[in-house]
C-alpha cells in the first residue's frame, strides 16, 4: 500500500512517516506544500495520500477538490487540527476517505489507515461530536412544522403519509424537506434526511 504525506511541519511529517513506516506501509513521498502534493499524487497516483489542510502553495482542501475533479483515485486522509464542522462537511462532499485530528491517538491513526487501506471511510470521533453539537444547534432555527416533518420522516414515514398526517399537500412536505436539508447544511446523498432524523429524533 503506497502513501504519500504532506505536511509543513516537519516533526509532524518525520513522525507520520516513522509511525506509518513502522505499521508496514510503504511511503513512497513525503512534502511539505500542497502543490508539490498535488502534482505528485496526479503523475504517480499513490494509494493514499495523508494530508494537512494548512499548507503553503495549496492547502489540503484544495488538492482534495482539484483531485475529485480530476477523478485520481488516491483515496485522501486529512490529517489536521482544523475541527470545525463546516470544513469537515466541505472535505466530505469531495470524495474524502478520511478525516482525522492530530489531537488524537496513534491507534486512532492505525485504525484510519487500515480501514482506508480496505475501500472504507473513517472519520474521527472527535470531528463527528463537533458536526453532531453544530447540527444540533442548527436544528433549533427549524420551525415548529419543519420538526413535525422530521419526527415522521424519522419514523420512516414516506410524503404521502406525512402529508396525509399533517392535512398538508405531498408537495409541501417535500418543500419542507428541501428546506430542512438547507438549514442543517446536510451533504445532497439518498437517504441523508432519514439517517438524520432517526439518529437525532428518533428518542425524541
Amino acid at each position: 500500500m503506497t502513501i504519500l504525506i504532506a505536511d509543513d511541519h516537519p516533526l509532524t511529517l518525520y513522525g507520520t512517516q516513522a509511525f506509518v513506516t513502522s505499521l508496514g506501509y510503504k511511503v513512497v513521498h513525503i512534502c511539505t506544500d500542497g502543490q508539490e502534493a498535488f502534482e505528485w499524487i496526479v503523475m504517480h497516483q499513490p494509494k493514499m495520500a495523508i494530508l494537512d489542510i494548512s499548507m503553503p502553495q495549496m492547502d489540503g482542501l484544495e488538492v482534495l477538490e482539484k483531485l475529485h475533479q480530476r477523478g485520481i483515485s488516491t483515496r485522501i486522509i486529512l490529517f489536521t487540527m482544523h475541527k470545525e464542522a463546516t470544513i469537515y462537511k466541505r472535505a466530505k462532499n469531495m470524495g474524502l476517505s478520511g478525516y482525522l485530528l492530530k489531537e488524537g491517538s496513534e491507534d486512532e491513526l492505525k485504525l484510519c489507515l487500515e480501514t482506508v487501506a480496505q475501500g472504507g471511510k473513517y472519520m474521527s470521533k472527535l470531528i463527528l461530536k463537533e458536526v453532531n453539537k453544530h447540527q444540533t444547534s442548527e436544528s433549533e432555527e427549524l420551525t415548529f412544522a419543519e420538526k413535525k416533518v422530521l419526527e415522521l420522516i424519522a419514523q420512516q414515514k414516506t410524503s404521502k403519509q406525512i402529508g396525509d398526517l399533517l392535512f398538508i399537500s405531498e408537495k409541501t412536505v417535500e418543500k419542507h424537506r428541501s428546506n430542512i436539508i438547507q438549514k442543517l447544511n446536510l451533504p445532497k446523498e439518498k437517504n441523508i434526511l432519514l439517517h438524520w432524523a432517526m439518529k437525532h429524533f428518533i428518542d425524541k
